[in-house]
């Protein structure tokens, strides 16, 4: 994977994680302080994840830059053995 997308992938995971992080965490302070818990709100805890990572994706479409109006040039490769990137140009008028 390229590094752009696999921290994209690890972001979104983490922002997964971060409601059973919290949940874990707050437990173990209750449970030393002598409170009884209850059973882990699995369901929660994943639907509260999902929540965070749809937030994260609309985000991603209002702040992300838009390429309407450039044109793709399409990665090739050189007589060396060399392969350029693809990229977004201004489109020519």
């Amino acid at each position: 994977m390229e590094r752009p997308l696999l921290r994209i992938v690890l972001t979104r995971a983490l922002l997964m994680a971060v409601p059973f992080v919290v949940w874990f965490a707050w437990r173990a302070w209750a449970r030393r302080s002598g409170r009884e818990m209850g059973a882990t709100p699995w369901a929660w805890l994943l639907g509260a994840g999902a929540i965070l990572v749809g937030l994260s994706l609309m985000a991603t479409v209002v702040f992300h830059k838009d390429n309407r109006g450039e044109r793709y040039v399409p990665a090739e490769a050189l007589p060396d053995g060399q392969v350029t990137g693809s990229r977004f140009e201004p489109a020519k008028k």
